[in-house]
């Protein structure tokens, strides 16, 4: 390699460098997102509570989809990101470092994935997703129902609110699948 010259192996560690960056971005916003949840969720039912206004908490449905949606959106491109690394990226870094020797890269990226207790950890965590995101605006729908405050166009509101939430424990639960092998462009 001349001074001057990029090499394939250098524009695949940049582009490392780049999406490894990007996944420690999104692990931060996407791990703040719970903390933000519970905080709404305490104000909202504060709020309700000191208002005696059981009507209130119909704002908790709409904010735990959209902060659940995107908890949910940038979890799983923390997810592909890692997928990217294990199955595309690294193998071609090896097979340039190695030149056709059996060789790994970024070993860390496998690694950690095969604890024992992962599949028990994402069990829980899907759990946690669901408590946080959809089980408490639903319990607030529950609250809001059994006051029979409102009239029928609150009560149609709950109830596609309702739905949103039921549409995001679905997607929850589905985003929990292991992620399979990349797919390869045709």
């Amino acid at each position: 390699m001349s001074e001057q010259g990029v090499t394939v192996g250098h524009l695949l560690l940049a582009e490392y460098q780049t999406v490894k960056d990007e996944q420690k971005t999104r692990i931060g916003f996407r791990d703040n997102l719970l903390y933000v949840t519970l905080a709404v969720v305490a104000a909202v039912i504060a709020a309700a509570a000191q208002a005696g206004q059981p009507a209130m908490l119909l704002a908790l449905p709409p904010v735990c989809v959209v902060l659940g949606w995107t908890y949910l959106v940038n979890d799983e491109k923390i997810s592909a990101i890692g997928l990217y690394v294990r199955d595309e990226l690294g193998p071609r870094l090896a097979q340039l470092a190695a030149q056709g020797a059996d060789f790994s890269t970024f070993g860390w990226e496998s690694f950690h994935r095969r604890d024992a207790r992962r599949r028990s950890r994402k069990a829980i965590q899907c759990v946690v997703d669901l408590v946080a995101f959809c089980a408490v605006p639903l319990a607030a729908l529950v609250v809001f129902w059994a006051s029979g405050d409102g009239g029928g166009l609150m009560l149609g509101l709950s109830v596609v609110e309702a739905l949103a939430v039921c549409g995001l424990g679905v997607q929850v639960v589905l985003y929990t699948r292991p992620a399979g092998p990349a797919l390869t462009p045709s």
